[in-house]
């Protein structure tokens, strides 16, 4: 791949402030790392990524086999146990206060590693390093931790922010191909919700895009990571603004609950939760249908499901809906678009217009 210049960023959280550094092969340069050299480490990646990536990490930060755990790979292990288990192997390791939590993987991986981070010993720093373009764009930005729970997705977990995160594009060539598309779902999704002018610049770019031009790859995670860093920096605790980031997340977690963890990847279960916000958008008198018609387009464009599953009900959305993390007083909130660029959080959706987008999108998984 070729090098390409490093990019830094900064999330601006005061005391608890942090780079996000962006490029290509950082993951083997031990300056990466630079916050937390010299600490007791301990390290958790999965089966998958460590085939490619475990090696030049260890030597980076001198670790021994003794202080690597292993999990497999999947959404379907990102369960409480599996944090039971890490916590467990952190204790037999006697890991100090001062110690550090390193998570080199996707989204699962550091949701469960800085959860586990977050609650050993009241909270100990942790490391992302993410290496799938959506947690690269996304998860491993702003400190959202946790695992999943049969009734609901990321249901249980807290909040708590790396120390450093170190995104290597070069991670990037090693992933399947439905790995590499989902990740470009929550990049559309920023677009959607906050920039319509970088929403014009994927319908021109998603060819290199797809075909891993690392110029344009630095500029999409530099992109995504700078306006949630800013998001962040603002609600750090999802008080107001941050909830837009949940564009298409109602529809998607309902999906893939419904489904069972695993059936679908996150960013698939998110692009057609894009897909049915933009339709409700319309149908609450808010968004252009042309407008709607753009950002559907642009999710088939990136090779990402437009339609939910096939057999799955509206009485299936609305059962896992009850149980989402926007519910609030009783009423379901939903992140829905007044615009390209322009989204907002609201609990006034009709039973009528909620009812018809669910209808339009079971009728087509059915069809």
């Amino acid at each position: 791949m070729t090098r390409t210049p490093p990019r830094l960023l900064n999330v601006e959280l005061g005391s608890r402030s942090y780079p996000i550094r962006i490029g290509a092969g950082l993951i083997g340069e031990t300056a990466a790392y630079r916050e937390i050299n010299g600490r007791p480490m301990l390290l958790v990646t999965d089966a998958n990524v460590a085939v490619h990536w475990l090696g030049p990490v260890r030597e980076a930060l001198g670790l021994d086999d003794a202080a690597i755990h292993i999990l497999p790979p999947g959404e379907s292990g990102k369960t409480l146990d599996a944090v039971e288990r890490v916590l467990d192997w952190m204790l037999g390791h006697a890991l100090p206060r001062d110690g550090v939590l390193v998570a080199l993987g996707g989204g699962v991986i550091g949701d469960l590693a800085g959860f586990a981070a977050a609650i050993y010993q009241r909270g100990i720093d942790f490391v992302q390093i993410p290496t799938t373009l959506l947690a690269q764009v996304d998860s491993s930005v702003g400190g959202k931790t946790g695992v999943n729970h049969p009734r609901g997705k990321n249901m249980i977990g807290a909040f708590h922010q790396p120390r450093v995160v170190v995104a290597d594009i070069a991670t990037l060539a090693t992933l399947p191909q439905r790995e590499q598309l989902a990740g470009i779902a929550e990049v559309i999704k920023y677009a959607l919700l906050g920039d319509a002018a970088f929403f014009g610049w994927l319908e021109s770019n998603m060819p290199r895009l797809l075909a891993q031009d690392p110029a344009c790859l630095v500029e999409v995670i530099e992109r995504c990571c700078a306006m949630k860093a800013q998001i962040v920096a603002a609600d750090e605790r999802e008080s107001g603004r941050r909830a837009l980031l949940n564009l298409g997340h109602t529809f998607g977690h309902a999906i893939e609950s419904h489904t069972g963890y695993g059936e679908l990847l996150h960013g698939e279960a998110v692009a057609i939760g894009l897909c049915m916000a933009a339709n409700l958008s319309v149908r609450m008198g808010w968004l252009d249908e042309e407008e709607a018609q753009r950002a559907i387009a642009l999710v088939r464009l990136a090779g990402l499901p437009t339609a939910v599953p096939a057999g799955m009900m509206p009485s299936d959305f609305l059962r896992h809906m009850k149980h989402d993390k926007k519910v609030q007083s009783g009423k379901l909130r939903f992140v829905l678009l007044r615009e390209i660029g322009d989204a907002v959080l609201t609990s006034e959706v009709t039973e009528e217009a909620l009812a018809g987008t669910l209808a339009r999108f079971c009728d087509v998984a059915a069809a």
